[in-house]
């Protein structure tokens, strides 16, 4: 768990991890407003990224789309 401001992260992998002990999988958690997300290999790293535009990227990745500047 970590802690960012006073909320708690509970940290959770993906369901596409290889499912092992291993270093290998996304993982995510959210606090009010905000989803972080970071790899297993680099927990100290993470990335923060509001639902909206998180949903946007999905989407279009998904979809195919080619990237585009947020």
């Amino acid at each position: 768990m970590t802690r960012t401001m006073n909320h708690i992260l509970r940290w959770q992998k993906s369901t596409f991890s290889d499912g092992g002990d291993g270093n290998t999988c996304v993982e995510i958690a959210s606090s009010p407003g905000t989803l972080h997300l970071r790899e297993s290999e680099s927990p100290g790293t993470e990335l923060t990224i509001s639902p909206g535009p998180l949903a946007h990227l999905i989407r279009g990745m998904k979809a195919g789309a080619a990237p585009t500047a947020l």
